[in-house]
């Protein structure tokens, strides 16, 4: 059994930044260096949508265009954490935002699909006033 548990979100203006956290709890011993994973949002009223993902290889990033330049996915390792680096927020940014992990087909695999995930945190809410 995997947990993730995301925190970080909150209440910022526009033009601010928010850091994200996702940390890994794995029965089997797994790290967060053992997972692929991946941020998705969920906007009000709209579906669950890809944000960011890395593989393996934390060189192995990929964005939605919607946050490129922006967002920054990045891992620790020695914390066992996936964090979401925010910057230049917007209102539309606002949502509530997952993290997923799936142990990948290869060391440089990343998905950006909701279906190829299959541990999920509980979402953390990010709201951005304008």
């Amino acid at each position: 059994q995997v947990q993730l548990v995301e925190s970080g979100g909150g209440l910022v203006q526009a033009g601010g930044s928010l850091r994200l956290s996702c940390t890994v709890s794995a029965r089997s011993g797994r790290t967060v260096s053992d997972y692929a994973m991946a941020w998705f949002r969920q906007l009000p009223g709209k579906e669950r949508e890809f944000v960011t993902a890395i593989a393996r290889s934390a060189v192995i990033t990929d964005y939605a265009e919607s946050v490129k330049g922006r967002f920054t996915i990045s891992r620790d390792n020695a914390k066992n954490t996936l964090y979401l680096h925010m910057n230049s927020l917007k209102p539309e940014d606002t949502a509530v935002y997952y993290c997923a992990a799936v142990v990948p087909q290869g060391y440089y695999n990343y998905y950006t699909g909701l279906s190829n995930y299959n541990y999920w945190g509980q979402g953390t809410q990010v709201t951005v006033s304008s």
